[in-house]
Formats: structure tokens, C-alpha cells, sequence
């Protein structure tokens, strides 16, 4: 069965679901590349920012006691990654609705192109292979479908997730090392 036989013997609800599968592979490609892109950059952005939070401080910490110092540097450090680790995690959240729903979409096709067959087979009255083929046909697409776009996503969203864990673990480093320099400040 070639697509054009499935589309055109397909319903609405099969083309819409195709469609819907359709823009969430694009979403999730899309949010995959610019994340990989986007920690990369922001990586060495948020070293330069957390520096740039400390010296706007300095002057100010100067006047201050030791455990004063060191209170208000780890907070200020603590904002400052805060901020970061939400920039780095935009998009993740739909990489991982994506991988959670597009199994069940491409099940939700599956099921309705059964449904089509077995309503082929009620009409007729017949249980032969020219009733079911067509319906069956689409509904192994929509479930390869379903999986084609659920994969890719999943190992998308893990990928994400580990380089926005080395981003927080390289921000914490670079905090930690930064406190030490402030503290040994007089």
C-alpha cells in the first residue's frame, strides 16, 4: 500500500491525527536543535554572567563582615544560576510531552483504523482481505507513525536533560570557585 491509497481512504480523524503527528516531529526536531545550540552558547554566557553578578557586588561586599559577605555573594550566585538553569530548560517540558503523547496518538490511529475494518467487514459481511486490508494498512501507519515521532523525542529530551545537568553542575562549579575568591577578598 503506498501513501496516496492511504490517503485518500483515510477520514478526517485519520488525517488530522497524521497532521498533529506531523507538527510534533517538527516541534520536537526543531526544540532538539536549537537546545543543542542554545546550552552550547549559553554555557559560556552563563560563566560570564555569574562573574558579571559578583563584580556589580564588590564594592558593596567590602563594607560587610565575613559571614555577611558570604550570604550575600551565595545569594546573588544562587539567582544568577537560578535564572540560567530556566533559560537552559525552555522547550525540554514539550520534548517530553511529545515523547509521553505521541505513542498514545499513534494507538489512538491504530485503534480507529481497526475500527474502520471491522465497520468494513460488519458492511459487507464478509471477512475477506479486500474489507480489512485498507483499514488495517492505515492503522500501522499511524501506530509506525506514532513511534517514529515518540523516539526521536525521547532521546531528545534525555539528551537535553544531561547537557542541562553538566550546564548546572559547570554553574555550580564556577559559583563555588567564585565564593572562594570573594571570601579570600578583604
Amino acid at each position: 500500500m503506498n501513501f496516496s491509497v492511504y490517503w485518500q481512504n483515510a477520514d478526517a480523524v485519520s488525517k488530522t491525527l497524521y497532521f498533529v503527528l506531523v507538527i510534533m516531529s517538527i516541534a520536537t526536531w526543531t526544540i532538539f536543535v536549537i537546545r543543542l545550540m542554545g546550552t552550547r552558547q549559553l554555557k559560556q554566557h552563563a560563566f560570564n554572567h555569574l562573574e558579571q553578578a559578583l563584580n556589580q557586588l564588590k564594592a558593596k561586599l567590602s563594607l560587610l563582615s565575613l559571614d555577611e559577605r558570604k550570604t550575600v555573594a551565595e545569594q546573588s550566585l544562587l539567582r544568577t544560576i537560578s535564572e540560567q538553569k530556566t533559560k537552559a530548560e525552555k522547550g525540554v517540558a514539550v520534548l517530553g510531552t511529545i515523547a509521553s503523547i505521541a505513542p498514545f496518538m499513534g494507538l489512538f490511529g491504530t485503534v480507529w483504523g481497526i475500527f474502520h475494518a471491522l465497520v468494513a467487514v460488519g458492511k459487507s459481511g464478509q471477512a475477506g482481505l479486500a474489507q480489512v486490508a485498507t483499514p488495517v494498512g492505515e492503522a500501522l501507519i499511524m501506530t509506525g507513525l506514532g513511534l517514529a515521532v515518540a523516539i526521536p523525542a525521547v532521546l531528545a529530551y534525555n539528551i537535553c536533560v544531561r547537557a542541562n545537568r553538566a550546564l548546572a553542575h559547570g554553574l555550580n562549579d564556577k559559583a563555588h570557585q567564585l565564593l572562594i575568591d570573594v571570601m579570600l577578598d578583604k
